[in-house]
């Protein structure tokens, strides 16, 4: 690729530093794309390990975004789960030198830096360098807070704490955020390890070193939470979601795809679409009763179910689709499409929000359980799976999955109806934020202007 430019122009050029995890990856490259499409002569370094080039090498992106690779320094994807204390260590203590190294490389010099709040090294280089620096944090803005005021859990009894025995306690002293369970807190706060509340501590140190803090979600979802650290910190906060790949009107993509020329001939509004994230997922126990759930309730079906597919087509019977892959908005968006079952991962929960789609939400584990009670509890565009007095580790069975996926899918049931219409709302808001003048473009606008200057 040719990156050869006219020297005498100053030259924006952004290093992307996001953390290694398709979760934390798919938003920052988002970013990337969001920013390229309003400012064209931008140049931005995508900055990953080379296995994670191998997994995201192929994937198209714009001319002006560049991907380049630091080494291996840390425990592969394929086996990080196991031990999610050395990865985290790794991260935080391996990956700083190589960076280093590759910024002295690289050409024209960087003008900007953008990295994951869990990378807080990041921010570092770009002191020392006198390089601005802008923290991502690609989950919701009241997990944030959370972190933020970690120190409130200690003061009022809840940490440490067993939120298995007492998880139907309610949290509600974390600023900005709403009423939580302490179930649905970051799954960990009651076992988490010295050495990760260590590391967490030091990302959030490194915040108010940084000069821009930004989030991919939308000022109107979070406005409590955004109003809260808009006061705390000194720095410009930016809300600049929904970060999602966007589905162009003109776009007709069912030519050739079969799970989309399936979906053109269902009714509307009738397939409940279901998948479970990419990375920790449930037990084969539990997805074989919501195959089997699924059976039973009659109700047509997409399912996006990476590596079970052919065990998963058996147990569901022939009411629906199980697929290796789907491109997620676009299925979405699809108007036969009337629900979301998910585990409530914030990058599909906003890809949801954005078609307009109600949820029935399944979390596991992070941010999950509160990315679920902001649907259920203060969005209301959606029901749990798991009854409040549930553990995490109950097993729903099959009975419960076919009872809620039939009153869910419903068209008539009088309180599906409300929450189809709240999410219809949310779905103006969210398409009003990215329109011109909307929260999302204005910040988006501002953010530019102020990176424009960095390098003038």
């Amino acid at each position: 690729m040719n990156h050869t430019r006219d020297q005498r122009a100053p030259i924006c050029h952004v290093v992307a530093m996001p953390y290694p995890g398709r979760g934390h990856i798919n938003p920052m490259m988002n970013l990337c794309k969001l920013l390229t499409s309003q400012k064209p002569d931008i140049l931005i370094t995508f900055v990953v390990t080379e296995e994670w080039l191998g997994f995201i090498g192929s994937e198209a992106t714009p001319d002006n975004i560049r991907l380049a690779t630091i080494p291996n320094v840390i425990p592969s994807e394929l086996v990080r789960a196991a031990d999610m204390d050395g990865f985290i260590d790794a991260i935080m203590t391996k990956m700083e030198a190589p960076f280093e190294r590759l910024m002295d490389r690289l050409e024209p010099p960087p003008s900007l830096i953008v990295a994951d709040t869990f990378l807080p090294w990041a921010v570092r280089v770009g002191n020392r360098r006198s390089i601005p620096a802008a923290s991502f944090w690609s989950m919701p803005a009241s997990l944030f807070s959370v972190f933020q005021h970690f120190d409130l859990f200690a003061e009022n009894g809840h940490y440490p704490v067993d939120s298995l025995e007492r998880g139907n306690e309610r949290v509600d002293y974390i600023p900005g955020v709403s009423s939580t369970r302490l179930a649905d807190l970051p799954h960990f706060m009651n076992r988490i390890s010295p050495s990760i509340f260590h590391h967490i501590h030091e990302d959030f140190s490194w915040v108010p070193k940084a000069q821009f803090l930004l989030f991919p979600s939308i000022y109107e979802l979070e406005s409590q939470v955004i109003d809260v650290l808009r006061s705390e910190f000194s720095l410009p906060i930016y809300t600049i979601g929904p970060l999602i790949p966007y589905v162009k009107s003109n776009d007709h993509p069912s030519a050739g795809i079969d799970y989309l020329r399936w979906l053109d001939s269902q009714p509307c509004s009738s397939v409940l679409y279901i998948s479970m994230g990419s990375f920790l997922s449930f037990s084969g126990a539990q997805m074989d009763e919501i195959a089997v759930g699924l059976r039973m309730s009659g109700v047509r079906f997409i399912w996006v179910a990476r590596g079970e597919t052919d065990r998963l087509k058996d147990a569901c019977g022939d009411m629906g689709l199980v697929v290796p892959w789907c491109e997620q908005l676009k299925v979405l968006c699809h108007s036969s499409v009337g629900g979301f079952l998910t585990h409530c991962g914030w990058n599909s929960v906003r890809e949801g929000v954005f078609a307009g789609v109600p949820f029935l939400t399944f979390p596991l584990l992070m941010d999950q359980g509160m990315v679920s009670n902001m649907i259920v509890e203060d969005w209301k565009v959606g029901w749990r799976v798991r009854k409040a007095e549930d553990k995490m580790d109950h097993l729903v069975t099959r009975e419960e999955i076919a009872g809620l996926a039939q009153k869910f899918m419903d068209l008539e049931d009088d309180e599906g109806r409300e929450m189809r219409r709240r999410a219809k709302e949310l779905k103006q808001i969210c398409h009003g934020a990215i329109d011109e003048g909307g929260s999302s473009q204005t910040n988006i606008s501002a953010f530019l202007t102020d990176i424009s200057r960095s390098y003038a």
